[in-house]
């Protein structure tokens, strides 16, 4: 038997020693396994409710087992209790309360308590592996790593990093690039996941990081913060931008990506497979961007819209088309580059534009102030665009127009506040007509044309409003029609293609964040009226006027 023993023992400090080393983990793990495996088959010779313990020696492979039995004055778990007389048998010192140990001759690991055990090691240690892998790489995401490619599973790339394993996901490859077996692949750490079956690590070659990373490891001056990309936009194996600035003025950031001959882009460009890589000087003036964001097409003006977050660039009309780039792409990523949309179009559009607005705008004037068409241009070519502004504006302000005196200013002014007038009481009307409560009328911010709009949409009562979260009511809607245009005009097929992402009910009135959280606050309010105040108990009427008759 007692070779039976020590050979088991000398297999699970072999298996221990080896599983240490092959998984890089502390051989102490190992054989703390070892000792719960031992202390499991102790529990079936023994019985499963004594409180057995194990220690295994990981030099010499000695087994010390013991059973932990407390001391007290009358027994009743016999499995986990003695009397003071058998503990003084144990120990001479043992007193009632104490917790002693029992020593146990040591088991024969049979085949199958061998196999059990094992299987507790493998799974501890395949615990300790994942724990191991997690901790090393959860801090790592932004990094580039290489690996070795282990195998290709539905289009998704298995990749082997040395102490774990990686994934490239089907959208995160570059496009028709073939992954092949054993090959050695770069890739940057998207993300670290924590699951059960152990860390996910995801990879990319696709995401704009990817190259700026690249960047860094091949231009010192990026590594050392002399030079910064500060942004980065990418078509996935096609093309490229990239905005640098430097912050020493004697270095050009340009200059230095590309490198002597080319020597540095070069290096980058083969690593993405061939993807053209377009490097921009970064500029804070945003209109300055723009124009360097679509080289090498000429711009000829710019028009930032802060509210809408639009930029309208009018270009040649020779340049159209390498503005837009094929099927958009050259706008598609200048657009990402400055984090703006924008819309291009030629001189002529621009000028067409400008008039069709310039003649909506006079209509309005003649049509609402009742003013003859010279008096409406005038309005429109100073610069006013809505009611509002003439009725709201100072006197003298108006008055100073050339051709305008004071009294004409006054008239005009009244003129406007009797037209909005007439349109609040349409839309009153109108708003009354779709079942719009008059309660909603109260709430800040919200005049009689917003609440036709929110009528609309089937928002009549104070609880479908106080329903609504903050950007259901007022986020700004983005229609994407000029985008898809500019991609229309260089492929045809997509004439029929039509896209525009939903904004909020009110999205059209330009309500800010705050504005929209107090109307939303402002209809809840209800909700609450009726609620006791705090530390003032409910009274039940029928049984307080019935206390009262008493």
């Amino acid at each position: 038997m007692a070779s039976a023993i020590s050979a088991n023992r000398a297999e699970l400090l072999a298996i221990a020693t080896a599983v240490a080393t092959e998984k890089m983990i502390d051989k102490a793990i190992v054989i703390e396994a070892m000792e719960e495996a031992i202390q499991k088959s102790a529990r079936n010779r023994y019985g499963a409710e004594n409180d057995i313990r194990a220690k295994l020696d990981p030099r010499t492979g000695d087994l010390r087992l013991w059973r932990v039995v407390e001391v007290v004055e009358h027994v009743d778990d016999y499995f986990k209790q003695v009397d003071l007389k058998a503990a003084e048998k144990l120990q001479k010192d043992a007193k009632i309360g104490d917790f002693i140990v029992d020593p146990l001759p040591p088991v024969d690991l049979g085949r199958i308590d061998a196999q059990s055990a094992k299987q507790v090691i493998f799974q501890k240690v395949r615990d300790a592996e994942r724990d191991r892998q997690y901790a090393e790489f959860k801090d790592r995401a932004g990094e580039i790593v290489t690996g070795v490619i282990k195998s290709v599973e539905f289009g998704h790339v298995i990749v082997n990093l040395g102490r774990a394993e990686g994934v490239i996901r089907r959208d995160q490859q570059i496009p028709r690039e073939t992954a092949r077996v054993g090959e050695r692949v770069r890739a940057l750490i998207l993300k670290v996941e924590r699951q059960n079956r152990g860390p996910q690590i995801f990879l990319s070659r696709a995401h704009p990081d990817f190259m700026k990373r690249l960047f860094a490891q091949e231009v010192p001056e990026i590594y050392d913060n002399i030079i910064e990309i500060k942004a980065a936009a990418r078509d996935p194996g096609s093309r490229a931008k990239i905005g640098v600035i430097s912050r020493d003025s004697s270095i050009d950031p340009v200059g230095a990506c590309v490198g002597m001959k080319g020597s540095r882009v070069q290096a980058v460009v083969q690593e993405m497979q061939g993807e053209k890589i377009d490097i921009i000087p970064w500029s804070e003036d945003t209109a300055t961007f723009v124009v360097n964001a679509l080289q090498p097409a000429t711009v000829s003006r710019v028009v930032i819209d802060e509210e809408e977050g639009r930029i309208e660039v009018v270009v040649p009309d020779d340049q159209l088309s390498l503005a837009i780039g094929r099927r958009g792409q050259n706008v598609r990523l200048a657009s990402q580059l400055t984090g703006r949309q924008i819309d291009i179009m030629t001189e002529a559009e621009a000028s067409e534009k400008r008039q069709k607005e310039f003649a909506e705008k006079s209509k309005l004037f003649e049509e609402e102030l009742d003013v003859d068409e010279t008096l409406s241009q005038l309005l429109v070519a100073e610069g006013f665009s809505e009611l509002e502004e003439v009725a709201y504006i100072e006197i003298a302000e108006l008055a100073q127009i050339e051709g305008f005196d004071e009294e004409l200013a006054e008239e005009l002014q009244n003129r406007a506040q009797e037209a909005l007038d007439r349109r609040e009481e349409a839309a009153r009307q109108e708003r009354r007509a779709l079942g719009v409560e008059d309660a909603l009328a109260e709430l800040p911010h919200l005049n009689e044309t917003m609440l036709v709009t929110l009528g609309k949409a089937g928002i009549k009562t104070l609880d479908d409003l106080a329903d609504l979260a903050t950007d259901e009511l007022i986020a700004k809607k983005r229609a994407n029609d000029q985008r898809r245009r500019n991609e229309k005009r260089d492929d045809k097929r997509d004439e029929k293609r039509e896209e525009v992402s939903r904004g909020g009910v009110l999205g059209e009135y330009g309500l800010s964040e705050e504005q929209g959280n107090e109307i939303i606050m402002a209809a809840r309010a209800h909700w609450f009226a009726d609620e006791p105040e705090a530390g003032v108990p409910e009274v039940d009427g029928g049984a307080a006027d019935a206390d009262s008759s008493q």
